[in-house]
This record gives C-alpha cells, structure tokens and sequence, in this order.
C-alpha cells in the first residue's frame, strides 16, 4: 500500500520577530484555519472500495468535530480488505465551534492540495487532519515534520530570553497531560500531544519535542516544531530584540540579488545587440 510521504506544499510566513509569538494564547479568530503544512501519498484507484471507505471516514470525522476537539475512526464499510484510518485534532483550549470551522477548512485545503490520495495530513495553527491506509493509531511518532523559527537573540545563548526559554519548556517536560501550558518570566510555552498516545508517549514527544527544538531553531527568539504526535511553541511577551535572521529577510536579499542578475543580463544582452549593428554596418 502506498505509504504517506510528507511533501511540504506551502507555509506560513517566516516569523523573525519575537512580538510575532504572542499568538498562541491570546490567537486572533482569523488566525484559527492559517495553514502551516500539508503532507500527501501516492494516489487511490478512482472508484475503488478504498476510496468509499475514505470519503465515509473524512465525513464522520467531521461530523464529530462539530461535539469533540478530538476523534479517531476506522472505516471499512465498503471493504474490510482496503480499511482507512484518520483522526482529527484540534487546540485543547478551542472552542467547539471554532474547533468545526477549522477542520472543516482542513478539509477543503486537503481537497484541493490532495486530492485522491491514499493517505494524508494537513496542519492548521488550531487543528489537524489526517488519514492513511495503514494504521497510526496509538503509535508514538517523533520526527519532525516542520519547523518555523524566529530571528536569533542578540547576545546568543547569553541574552536573558533563552535562559526563560529553557525554564518554560522545562515546565512542559515535567507537566502531565495531552496538552500543556508553561512559562517562566516574560516567556511563555505551549505543547499538545495527539490525543492516541499514552500518557508516557506524549511526555517523550514532548521532550522529544523540546530537544529538536533547541536543535534546529538555536538562539531564535519564538519558535515552533511540529512532530508526528506532538507540537511545541514558546514565544516572548517582551519587546527582545534579534538579530532578525529570519527567512523573510533571506527572501527579500534573494529578490535583490534577482534583480541584480537580471539587471547584468539585460545590459550584456544589449550590449551584444549594439556589438552586433556595429559589425553589420
């Protein structure tokens, strides 16, 4: 059976300032459905029992979203050989309604950036879906599937921020529960773990979590990271400064640099046109 392979379609924008971080608490009502990341596999048989088994199960799971921030199914109606497996999941904090309005979302944005696939996955800020051929259920899952990361502190690992840093993700690895909340000082962190895993799974996502974290997101002020079970946050409610290393001003240098080359190229090209009328005449 085909197996689901993560294919990052789009992202949100690159974070590279610490004020930006203050979401995940206090999130504004337009930012519940933004998109963070989708995954896609290979493609069903059209017209298949497998493909009946998914359209029964992607409408159950939204179905419960509409009483439940989290629900997993099992769907074989069609055919007890080809069974699909999903769950969604939303923020433990998010209101019901809201909870429908984004899987509901997650639902028209997994449509289009994959249709017919035989397993897939979409991450909103505030919720997720996802299904597959083969069973996920209950199993522990720590890799990292994507990874958004602010501008570094001034000062590296010295400034006063990523010392709070360290002590509010602390608290999440020695919290108990799915979803849990900390902070130290003006530092504040957030992890949920998928609602299938163990009490003992979820701790290790979640340390699990924290390690990548500091991993690949280094000195940056605000940080996310997605695994297969579990996601971590933690952002700053202080005005800290960075270093601002961030994506977006990797992207605006890209620009400039573009520009630059097409500028040469326009110039040399005119220059082989006049080069070429002198030769002529």
């Amino acid at each position: 059976m085909p197996q689901l392979s993560l294919l990052f379609l789009f992202f949100l924008p690159f974070i590279s300032s610490s004020d930006d971080y203050k979401y995940s608490i206090t999130i504004k009502k337009d930012d519940y459905n933004s998109f963070v990341y989708a995954g896609c596999s290979l493609k069903y048989t059209p017209g298949s029992p497998y493909q009946l088994n998914v359209e029964s199960l992607l409408t159950s799971l939204v179905n419960a979203a509409d009483f439940s921030t989290y629900a997993n199914f099992t769907s074989s109606t069609a055919s007890a050989a080809a069974p699909a497996y999903g769950l969604f999941q939303c923020r433990a904090d998010l209101p019901l309604s809201n909870c429908f309005s984004c899987i509901r979302s997650a639902l028209n944005q997994l449509s289009s950036l994959c249709p017919d696939a035989a397993g897939a996955t979409v991450q909103l800020r505030s919720c997720f879906l996802r299904y597959g051929n083969e069973s996920f259920l209950g199993k522990p899952d720590n890799t990292l599937l994507y990874k958004r990361c602010g501008g570094d502190a001034s000062g590296g690992y010295a400034s006063d921020v990523l010392g709070l840093r360290d002590a509010a993700l602390g608290s999440l690895t020695a919290a108990r529960g799915s979803y849990r909340v900390g902070g130290a000082g003006y530092v504040q962190a957030m992890a949920q773990c998928v609602g299938d895993l163990s009490a003992e799974a979820c701790s290790d996502c979640v340390e699990s979590a924290v390690v990548q974290l500091k991993a690949v997101c280094g000195f940056a002020v605000g940080a996310d990271v997605y695994l297969g079970k579990c996601y971590l946050q933690w952002w700053s409610n202080s005005g800290v400064s960075s270093s601002r290393h961030g994506h977006g001003d990797r992207k605006t240098l890209g620009i400039v640099i573009g520009l630059m080359v097409g500028l040469v190229v326009i110039i040399v090209f005119l220059s082989f046109i006049r080069r070429a009328g002198s030769s002529g005449k």
